[in-house]
């Protein structure tokens, strides 16, 4: 397939359109003609992930987080990501990235997120026709300790923080994957029990307290499963591989 192909089939459910004005998703390296046999798929680009592709013989590396959030004023040795785009522009290898274009779809993120731990007819939190975070029910209502176990065992969560509020029983969940604390006050408006989102800070804990509960999971784990779309949207056009680099870099001590 050519790389134009490619962009056009993730493009067709995430438009950059729908990404937020501060973000770059899209083609950050790479010639729109170029021709492509192998595809890793990456939570982050990295310079272990870069390696891995180059090492795997792949011409595409697609992520969800995006290599370049900002201009680089020179390509040189100084930052990760000037040595990233270096190496991949080397071994003339492209890269590209849906981040919350992929987040604003129904069926990208926060819907994968639903669908992971059994929620039926999620919709969009915010939006209508794309919008960050979804909001759905349970099929059966469940204790919040079950709750915040099936969420452990269903994203392999090392560590769950969390404040409680009014109902002790989950049922009507909100998610957004990455970081969504800006979105508490919408779940509750939308009839949520319970927000689960990443990267939440204290004094947004300490809001949601007693009005919701407010679940934070890892960044990385709440969104690397990214890859399985992106897996799913190109499965039998090109060679994929996962990559085995692609971990969070927080480390639980």
């Amino acid at each position: 397939m050519f790389l134009h192909e490619i962009i056009n089939i993730i493009e067709s459910v995430a438009p950059l359109k729908w990404q937020e004005a501060w973000d770059n998703s899209g083609l950050q390296v790479g010639n729109r003609n170029a021709q492509i046999l192998s595809v890793l798929l990456t939570t982050d680009v990295t310079e272990p992930v870069v390696r891995e592709a180059i090492e795997r013989h792949c011409d595409l590396i697609i992520s969800h987080h995006p290599l370049l959030f900002h201009g680089l004023k020179h390509l040189c040795d100084e930052t990760p990501q000037e040595r990233c785009a270096a190496l991949a522009v080397k071994h003339d290898i492209a890269i590209y990235s849906a981040h919350t274009s992929m987040d604003s779809w129904l069926h990208g993120v926060s819907g994968r997120m639903a669908e992971q731990i059994g929620m039926t007819g999620y919709r969009l939190l915010t939006g209508e026709e794309y919008g960050l975070g979804v909001i759905g029910t349970l099929p059966e209502p469940m204790p919040l300790t079950d709750f915040l176990q099936r969420l452990k065992t269903a994203f392999d969560a090392p560590v769950l923080r969390y404040v409680t509020g009014p109902q002790k029983t989950v049922q009507t969940v909100a998610l957004c994957g990455g970081a969504g604390a800006e979105f508490v006050d919408d779940a509750i408006a939308a009839g949520a029990d319970t927000f689960v989102t990443a990267d939440v800070k204290y004094h947004s804990f300490l809001d949601a307290a007693g009005r919701i509960n407010l679940i934070d999971m890892d960044h990385w784990v709440s969104e690397h499963f990214t890859r399985d779309i992106f897996r799913e949207l190109l499965r039998e056009k090109v060679a994929i591989h996962i990559a085995q680099t692609d971990k969070s870099p927080i480390n639980i001590y």
